[in-house]
């Protein structure tokens, strides 16, 4: 079995969040299951009994506590939100117990006025195995065609397809579906192909509303809706001033590039060139984003760009202190207008650190840039965010 790095509790309770198919059950079974008791509401009698009277769920928490057991998983726990309530009660009342509650989506917890608890728990999240998880058996090609879901592991080409398929047509679907989030499911699939195709470029409501013929607070609702369910994220840009910065257009990267690429119906080939160039970049902000959220250290991820277009991918705040900037080339070699961008940078920030992240095999340094192959990237920047 893969070894996670996320960290968890050993004995406080705590919320797991992550998409589906990112393994939350796996990991909590393989490191809690063996004491504890566990109600999952995928499955009809557990969500069949505890819709109809959530308050059910206490007494039979309290008959497994009289019998020695004091820890307890609850599984997909957005789908009965109202549960949190008794789960509340419940570690007041036995407050040496711990509570695990699992989601894939935190959509009707975080907006639904649900009970989170109020810090009795803290939040922790789950994603796609990392290339430090995966250690011998990743392949960077694979990687940025396929991505990295568990259910992935050891099949061959076709399989994986096969499985992000069904990801993308039936999950990503049924999901916002079942939870009755969007009206208008047509419309909001046509989105969903845009916002795919769009994965990691400027947001722009307006345009984008145009090409899915919907009105442009519909997409800014959808996106909404993506990263409640974990689908996505927002990278801001780095602005100086905090306020200006919240208005300024972001990107949104969805959170695994086999996932993109499957809602993109590019799976069947290799990418090309260009293609490949933006799951390159795609794949390791999602590396970084993945470890800072593991590590749970104060950083922040940015990228910068100027209003001529001048850009560099990705930015490391701490403590509102800017820590490093990286521009990321899929080539194997690089040079002259590859600088371009971290040149313009540096104007405004002297004193912030340089690199650019490529497919070569030799560190080196050129005009005060840092030039360093992407494993590098990943086991000295990302892991030390």
């Amino acid at each position: 079995m893969i070894q996670r790095i996320a960290q968890l509790p050993d004995k406080q309770s705590f919320f797991l969040f992550g998409p589906r198919q990112t393994g939350k059950s796996s990991l909590i079974q393989s490191r809690f299951g063996t004491t504890a008791w566990t109600v999952s509401l995928l499955h009809t009698e557990d969500y069949t009994r505890y819709a109809k009277n959530p308050g059910q769920y206490r007494l039979d928490v309290a008959e497994k506590v009289g019998k020695g057991t004091s820890c307890f998983i609850l599984d997909e726990v957005q789908r009965i939100p109202e549960l949190l309530n008794e789960v509340h009660a419940l570690l007041e009342q036995f407050p040496a117990c711990q509570f695990i509650m699992l989601g894939s989506s935190a959509r009707k917890l975080m907006r639904g006025g649900a009970n989170l608890l109020g810090g009795r728990a803290v939040r922790r999240f789950l994603f796609p195995f990392t290339r430090q998880e995966l250690g011998d058996a990743f392949r960077l090609d694979d990687a940025l065609r396929f991505g990295t879901l568990p259910p992935l592991t050891d099949l061959s080409d076709t399989d994986k397809q096969d499985v992000l398929r069904a990801y993308s047509d039936t999950y990503l679907r049924e999901e916002i579906q079942m939870e009755g989030l969007v009206r208008n499911l047509g419309g909001f699939y046509r989105f969903l192909e845009v916002a795919a195709s769009a994965s990691g470029e400027l947001l722009n409501f307006t345009n984008i509303a145009r090409e899915c013929q919907l009105q442009a607070r519909s997409v800014l609702s959808y996106y909404e809706i993506l990263e409640d369910t974990l689908i996505g994220f927002r990278l801001l840009p780095w602005l100086k001033s905090e306020r200006k910065r919240m208005v300024a257009h972001p990107k949104f990267y969805f959170f695994d590039t086999g996932v993109t690429n499957a809602v993109n119906r590019r799976l069947s080939e290799p990418p090309d060139s260009r293609l490949y160039g933006r799951l390159f970049e795609q794949y390791l902000i999602l590396e970084a984003y993945r470890h800072i959220q593991y590590s749970a250290p104060e950083t922040r991820l940015f990228f910068w760009r100027t209003n001529t277009g001048t850009e560099v991918d990705l930015l490391f705040e701490k403590h509102g202190r800017l820590t490093g900037a990286f521009e990321f080339k899929s080539t194997h070699e690089v040079g002259g207008d590859d600088f371009s961008g971290l040149r313009a940078f540096r104007n405004d920030n002297p004193n912030v650190p340089l690199t650019v992240v490529y497919r070569g095999l030799h560190p080196y340094e050129t005009n005060g840039i840092r030039v360093i192959p992407w494993q590098l990237f990943l086991t000295d920047y990302c892991t030390a965010a």
